[in-house]
């Protein structure tokens, strides 16, 4: 039964209930006799009743009619109140379920009062507020994984493009030397290894977005890890005319819990992602690592283009690439910094960068000392 119905039931009973009754007393005062009629309560009023004037008479009705005005006027009052106070705004709250499953998260629920249907209505909005927040995300994230693609189909594009033209003419028999066969190998080699790269960041960040990788973490001595990713990396560097320059200020025995692999990746992006972006005149790449109380700081800074302060913010967000400019000479996925960001925070540490356009930029992290016995001592099990 709905809520106007109740309330004309409830507004009858209360009019009507007591004429009924009182039917029911001045009736059943007529049929009593006996003994029981004298000595009752219902004897002296049906008695008096009788011995009425016309005009006391008059004035008994006159009260029952204003009593019964009274009555009256108050159940129109109450039922007008209540009516007021639940339909309207059940109704709102009908409105506004109807809208939200039609999926209209913005439009609010406005309900003032401190009664049960206003308590309802914030619980309802809350909801609304927080369904609004997940639609937004999830289409922010769809929106990124559009642009994603976008940038992995843009950057396989270029390399694919280079490795048909330089097959085509080794086909065609443009490389007629062997020198210059090998010239056209060697940059079909490299254009694969680029295509194999980006692959490999899509397939990782993938993976680390959706919490898939089984972290590896393991006790490590900050100084033999870098010193052996130095080594790695010297040559590479050499090669491609970088410079590479190491300090460390640790003491030997000083550990971090990480997983090598991982902390391999960070590396190696951070410093592809300054060789990237390099200087064109003697460009260099060093690593130092600081000891600051609780723990271990690694700066990795270059003589690269640098980062403009309205860029900088967000170098680390997914699919951000900066400049065109820089983005159509250097390429990459824009993920390589993003995938080094969410590994950093996976290791309890922290990541930031500063720079200065045509000055370099210079790429910080932090990680927790393991300390025996100490709040930050973890085991692989706990990850």
């Amino acid at each position: 039964m709905k809520f106007r119905s109740r309330l004309i039931v409830s507004f009858c009973i209360i009019i009507f209930m007591p004429i009924l009754l009182a039917i029911v007393v001045f009736y059943s005062v007529d049929r009593i006799q006996g003994a029981y009629l004298d000595q009752s309560y219902l004897t002296f009023f049906y008695n008096t009743t009788r011995a009425m004037t016309p005009d006391v008479h008059r004035f008994f009705w006159d009260l029952i009619g204003s009593i019964l005005i009274v009555l009256v006027i108050t159940s129109v009052f109450l039922v007008t109140w209540i009516y007021r106070g639940l339909v309207p705004n059940t109704r709102k709250l009908i409105h506004a379920a109807e809208e939200i499953s039609k999926g209209n998260l913005d439009e609010p629920i406005i309900i003032n009062g401190h009664d049960e249907i206003a308590e309802l209505a914030n619980s309802i909005e809350t909801m609304r507020r927080h369904l609004k927040a997940d639609a937004i995300e999830k289409l922010e994230q769809e929106n990124t994984q559009r642009q994603l693609i976008s940038n992995i189909a843009h950057d396989l594009k270029t390399p694919l493009t280079s490795i048909r033209g330089y097959s085509e003419a080794l086909l065609d028999g443009v490389a007629s030397t062997p020198e210059k066969q090998n010239v056209y190998l060697r940059t079909i080699y490299n254009k694969s290894v680029e295509m194999n790269t980006l692959l490999n960041e899509l397939s990782t960040y993938s993976k680390l977005d959706a919490n898939r990788i089984p972290y590896n973490f393991q006790h490590l001595y900050v100084r033999d890890f870098f010193g052996d990713c130095v080594e790695e990396l010297s040559m590479d560097l050499e090669m491609q005319g970088v410079k590479l320059g190491y300090e460390s200020y640790l003491e030997d025995d000083v550990e971090v819990i990480a997983d090598p692999e991982q902390l391999m990746r960070v590396i190696h992006n951070l410093v592809n992602n300054a060789v990237k972006y390099r200087s064109d005149e003697q460009p260099y790449v060093n690593i130092r690592l600081k000891d600051v109380g609780n723990y271990v700081q690694v700066e990795i800074e270059d003589n690269g283009k640098g980062i403009g302060a309205d860029e900088l913010p967000k170098i680390f967000d997914r699919t951000f690439r900066g400049d065109s400019a820089r983005t159509s000479t250097a390429g990459g996925s824009g993920i390589g910094l993003s995938i080094v960001h969410k590994i950093v925070e996976d290791h309890g540490g922290h990541i930031w960068a500063t720079s200065k356009p045509g000055y370099g930029t210079v790429f910080t992290f932090i990680l927790c000392k393991y300390q025996l016995g100490g709040a930050n001592e973890q085991s692989n099990s706990d990850y």
